[in-house]
Formats: structure tokens, sequence, C-alpha cells
């Protein structure tokens, strides 16, 4: 296959959420823009399919949503114009124990702290402050290293992100606080005790007890249709199918932002890079991978906690320090025998998701980089442990390795989902230290994706920035 030969202001490479959120800004400034995706349909992460048996769908990638609504510029587009609703569930997030209890995110700060017992003052003191500043520190928080528009609060916020999540679990006194923390730092893909977990943790409480964690009606492919839409109605030209391997299968633009990592931009373009930057990108670091299963399930799965039956999410992994020590082998190269798992249950929400009666669900846990050991058996234990009677329910399983993620999304290298290591060698150095990440050594040629500020989820602030910046280098486009 070969494009349409002819002029743009700016090509995207990668229909992901950063690479749409590029296109869309640039699109909105009038210019025109033309967005490729290497798989026949758009979405990156975004993507929905019958992985398991006719009528039950899957989320391949992302499937719950907390930084999608909680995204400052996502907020701005009429996605609900163009097909996209997000069902909310009563419960964001549960975190089960050994004892039949379970630790609840909900809707607010207050709701969420009534449940924590001798813990609620602590968690509306930890909490309550970072939730009222949300919406002024939101674009700052995700955004690139910069002086902050609100620098006081965002101090007061960083005081806390920027430590490790053991230390932040210890203004906690019950298992309940420390594991629902637990549950939400082990997001990072790091060890706890490393700096700057507390950061998504906090992020990811604070999206639940101000917006919710939603899923799509649908599926995850859902918010991608949506964004493509809105694209294409302001005039935006969408190419899928055509794998971009070098930079002259491309036309001619002022601009192109890839939504890829180091990896794939060096083989790209890394001819055209000056040789610190290609040496800095060659010493990109890459995480953790994950090992994922879906499943089309005879009937809900049977949590013994009341509070996980109405989650649209579910953090396995017990203790503070049962999960601390798990991710902590897996940066050592091991793969526990009690992982963390990360489980979502969209159908509980959404009777499209499968037939009749029937239900969905999703998880995975993370293994060392690259890995090809079968965790199915492990992640279903870990399952049946907090839901006895779970392994009957199952009627078909779909798993993927390090290796068939990554052959899925090649942005998923080895398996990491997060676009790279976000421990504090990379926080504020994604992919290298510039003054502009987004910015490589060759004009005109931009990094888009999770591998740059803020870092992975779907939120679109990776491709925003990306976008604001080549406006104001190629096309003298100033912003507020």
């Amino acid at each position: 296959m070969q494009l349409e030969k002819r002029d743009y202001n700016a090509v995207i490479v990668g229909s992901g959420p950063n690479g749409l959120a590029a296109a869309i800004l640039m699109q909105q400034q009038g210019l025109s823009v033309l967005l490729i995706e290497g798989k026949p349909t758009i979405g990156g992460g975004l993507r929905t399919a019958e992985l398991t048996l006719p009528g039950y769908l899957h989320d391949i990638c992302s499937a719950v949503h907390p930084l999608a609504v909680a995204s400052p510029f996502f907020e701005t587009l009429p996605l609900q114009d163009h097909g996209l609703e997000y069902i909310f569930p009563e419960v964001a997030a549960a975190h089960p124990f050994d004892n039949g209890t379970a630790a609840l995110l909900k809707g607010s700060v207050a709701d969420t702290a009534a449940l924590l017992g001798a813990d609620e003052q602590a968690y509306l003191k930890l909490m309550q402050p970072i939730v009222n500043n949300w919406p002024s520190i939101a674009p700052d928080v995700l955004a690139p290293l910069h002086f902050p528009k609100y620098p006081v609060a965002m101090a007061q916020f960083g005081l806390s992100a920027l430590t490790a999540a053991t230390h932040l679990a210890k203004r906690f006194k019950t298992a309940e606080a420390k594991g629902l923390l637990a549950g939400m730092a082990a997001h990072s893909i790091q060890p706890l005790s490393n700096l700057a977990t507390s950061a998504v943790a906090l992020v990811l409480m604070t999206a639940g007890n101000l917006k919710g964690w939603p899923i799509p009606k649908g599926g995850s492919n859902q918010i991608a249709n949506a964004l493509a839409s809105y694209f294409v109605s302001i005039g935006g030209k969408i190419e899928t199918n055509f794998y971009v391997t070098a930079l002259d299968q491309l036309p001619s633009a002022n601009a192109v932002l890839f939504d890829v990592t180091p990896k794939q931009l060096l083989k790209i373009a890394g001819h055209r890079f000056s040789s610190i930057y290609k040496w800095q990108m060659e010493r990109y670091r890459y995480g953790a991978g994950v090992y994922k299963i879906d499943w089309a399930l005879d009937a809900p799965i049977p949590f013994t906690a009341d509070g996980c039956r109405k989650a649209g999410t579910l953090h396995l992994g017990n203790t503070l320090e049962e999960i601390t020590l798990g991710e902590q082998q897996i940066w050592e190269g091991k793969h526990p025998e009690k992982p963390y798992v990360l489980l979502a249950q969209p159908s509980i929400l959404d009777a499209s998701r499968a037939p009749e009666g029937k239900h969905t669900a999703w998880a995975y846990c993370h293994v060392p980089n690259g890995s090809e050991k079968d965790m199915t058996a492990i992640i279903e234990n870990q399952v049946e442990r907090f839901a006895p009677g779970f392994k009957a329910t199952i009627l078909a399983r779909h798993t993927m390795n390090c290796g068939q993620m990554e052959e899925y999304n090649p942005n998923y290298i080895g398996g990491d989902i997060n676009g790279g290591v976000i421990d504090i060698g990379q926080l504020f150095t994604r992919p290298v230290l510039r003054a502009s990440p987004y910015k490589t050594s060759a004009r005109g040629l931009y990094i888009c994706s999770s591998s740059t500020p803020p870092g992975g989820g779907v939120h679109g602030m990776c491709g925003y920035y990306a976008a604001k910046r080549a406006l104001r280098d190629i096309f003298d486009h100033r912003f507020n």
C-alpha cells in the first residue's frame, strides 16, 4: 500500500490516545493533518475484540479509564457527540483481603475514608487537599517538568507524591488503608520502595474520589472511535494498515510526530539524529512486562466481599507487605507465586459485553520484561483466593504473554505497557534529558508517546504537549 501523494502540515504516526490527541490539537489550529496507523484499526491500547467466544467483547489492553475522564485535554472535546458513553461503577476499585473484607475506593474522599475505620482521619488529611486542588494542578501534574501555575498547591502534592509508597503507607495504621494504597501504587509497575511510586497512587485515588473510574459502554475502542470521529469531523485524515519503518515512506510534512517508543523511533529515524541524542535514546530503559488473561464467564465472579461485586476494578494482592514483596521480586527477574493481579469486570456494568446472563473479565499480573512464563494458573489461583468458585465459572480464556503483547502493539517493548519504566531516574527525563522532551535533535521530528511526560495511561496529554511544542516551533503558534 502507498499513501496518497500530497503535502501535509503535520503527519502523526500511531493512533493510540496520544497520537489521536496530537492529531486533534494540530487539526484544531487549521492545519492539514494526516494520522497513520500500522494496524487495520485505530486505537493502540484502545481496542476491543471477541477474543474468546462469539458475543463476548474483551478489551485487548486498557479497560478502565480514570485518567481519560480526568484528562484536561479530553474534557474539552465533545466526545459524547461522537458516540462515547461512560459507565461509572458504584465502587471505583476494590481491594479484598484474606479475611473476607475489602477496602473500597468510592466516589468521594469522605465516603472512602468512612470505610477505613481508624484511618478515616488520616485518609481525609492526605486526600482532601489534593482532591480540592486537583482542578487547578491537574494540567501541571499531567505535564512535563516546568514551573507550575499554582506552586504552593503543587508543592503540597509533591511532598507526598515524590515519596516511596512504602513510606507514605506509614501514615496509616490499618491493613485496609495500607493495602488500598499499595494496590494503587502498584500501577507504577516497579518496587513500592522506589521514590515517586506514591505519585501514581495519589493521582488514581484522586481521580476515583473526584470523577470515578469508568468504563466506556461497548468497549475501550469506543474512546478511540470517538476521538477519531471528532478528528475527521474537523477535517483530519486517517490512513490505516500502513506500517511505518522509514521516513521515506511518509508524505512531505512540516512536522512529523511519532506515537512510538525510543526503540522504534531509532529504527525509523535514527540516521537523522545527532550522535548525542541517539546515544541518549539508546540508553532509555524499559520496565517490567505483563501477562494478561481474558475470560468468558458463565456467571459474575463470586467475590467473598460484597463491595468487590460492585467494583469495576479489583486489586488482588492482600496486604501492603505481600504486594511489596511481589513487585520487588519482579524487579529482580523472578515470578511471584502470589502476584499482584489487576482485574476488571466490565460486564457487571455493561450488558453489551457478553450474551445475556454471561460475563467477561480481564486481568493481568506483572512479570519480568520479556517473560515467556505461563502465569495462567497463578493468576486464576489469586482470583479464586478472593472469590471461591471462580474457576467453575470459566467458559473460555485468551492469554497474552510479553512477546504477544509486543506483537499486538509494538510500543509494548518486552510487554512493558507503560512505554518505559517510570522510576525517579526517568520520571523527569522521558525519553531523554532535554529542554523539551518531545523535540528530537532533527528539525520537524517529535516523539509524542507514553515514553514522554506524563507517561502511561489513557489521557492523551503526551500527545497534547508534543503537538503544542511542534505548533510553537514549526508554525509559530503560541498558547496561553
